[in-house]
């Protein structure tokens, strides 16, 4: 692949900000869209807006046949076994949320554990916590290892036989590191554990394989794989989803209403409760539509190459501390850092003057903030459209954020 014509796709990175050519570093928060995902649903609002499933007319027919289609793109992309496994949210959030909602709420019971890691988002956190104070199930965290790596042996020791729900990510927002889900899912299923997996920053820079995951739910985001916003998918085995309640009630959703009692669709649809997310589904069958013709395969390649040449590069200047696993064949597109003395918000302040644009903060992981023993880092991400160029400027900028802050103090 050629990251250099790959760019050119993007009408957004031709630009400049504050005088600087764009050097687009956050695709972690949300990566670009290509141009092709943009007309797709253009033509969709100009051609045939309509909804779906609800009458026969021409362009009902139409909306429906691509939302499903998208449908049926998402499958294919992650290897479910049956539409009826993918379910369309807004996002890896409210994916994550109707797994512990419902899943959680009809299964858990008082002194059964919840196992995640340290190195959890938010949205893999704060939903558990919820219906653990709900149900009196305990929730319980894989300890770390001193790169921010996690050990199957610590798995197996905080995994239990208590242990109903195991969630980990798939890739970490922070670390960059990928972990070993096969092996952790296999661990939980010995334990009688269902596995969840948070694949909002994995899906869009490897190749997933649900069934070879083997895991029970797995959540991520179009917007993060040049896909529009507000779209995400849920899979879950059908023999889960089955058996579980929707948590969103209204049209759409149903098979029967009566006065006093009402019945559900079948699946996927009985999650799908009112007017479903129709251009964004869309969009997002365009985006694996575009990433498949470059190849996952090929864009995790760039990656490794891009956060091995990133590294190295950084790791030359002098008091820039990197969090995380050195090896960048473990470890996405992702490279969390912090320079001594100077706080991250200026560190992106600086590194915006030049056109670098990275994310600052707590990146919505503050107990892994609280393990790595800092308030906030910077955070620079790469995606198919990055260059080693992009990496120098990133260098350049952060060697003149060190020089000023010198300087100023």
């Amino acid at each position: 692949m050629n990251p250099y014509e790959i760019r050119k796709l993007f009408p957004i990175l031709d630009q400049e900000v504050n005088g600087q050519p764009l050097v687009y570093l956050d695709s972690a928060a949300t990566s670009q869209k290509p141009e092709s995902v943009i007309n797709v649903i253009a033509e969709y609002y100009r051609g045939y807006n309509s909804n779906v499933h609800r009458g026969v007319h021409t362009l009902g027919t139409k909306a429906t046949d691509a939302y499903e289609g998208s449908r049926e793109k998402v499958r294919k992309f992650i290897n479910a076994s049956s539409t009826e496994e993918i379910i369309f949210t807004r996002g890896t959030t409210t994916s994550l949320n109707t797994v512990a909602r419902s899943y959680g709420k009809a299964n858990l019971s008082e002194g059964d554990e919840i196992v995640i890691s340290y190195m959890e988002h938010h949205s893999n956190i704060i939903p558990w916590q919820q219906i653990a104070k709900e149900t009196g199930a305990v929730l319980k965290y894989i300890p770390l290892q001193p790169d921010g790596t996690i050990s199957l042996e610590d798995v197996k020791e905080t995994v239990t036989d208590s242990a109903k729900i195991v969630s980990v990510a798939h890739v970490s927002n922070v670390l960059g590191v990928i972990n070993p889900i096969k092996e952790i899912a296999a661990i939980a299923h010995q334990h009688g554990a269902v596995m969840v997996v948070d694949g909002a920053q994995s899906t869009p820079h490897i190749k997933v394989d649900v069934r070879d995951l083997d895991c029970d739910f797995f959540a991520f985001s179009g917007h993060k794989m040049a896909g529009p916003t507000g779209i995400g998918v849920l899979y879950g085995k059908k023999e889960h989803l089955e058996k579980m309640e929707p948590i969103e009630f209204g049209g759409e959703m149903i098979d029967f209403v009566g006065l006093y009692e009402s019945t559900w669709k079948e699946l996927p649809w009985k999650f799908e409760g009112g007017t479903p997310i129709i251009a964004g589904a869309i969009g997002l069958g365009a985006a694996i539509d575009f990433l498949e013709q470059i190849g996952l395969d090929e864009i995790e390649r760039h990656e490794h190459k891009l956060a091995a040449y990133a590294m190295e590069k950084m790791s030359g200047i002098e008091g820039l501390t990197i969090y995380g696993t050195k090896d960048p064949e473990r470890r996405a597109g992702v490279i969390t850092f912090n320079i001594d003395d100077v706080h991250p918000h200026d560190v992106a302040t600086v590194l915006d003057a030049e056109g670098v644009a990275v994310r600052a903060g707590h990146h919505c992981a503050q107990p892994l903030m609280k393990w790595l023993d800092v308030s906030a880092t910077a955070r620079a991400s790469f995606y198919l459209y990055n260059t080693e160029e992009d990496i120098d400027k990133l260098v350049s900028g952060l060697i003149k954020t060190k020089e000023y802050f010198s300087n100023v103090f």
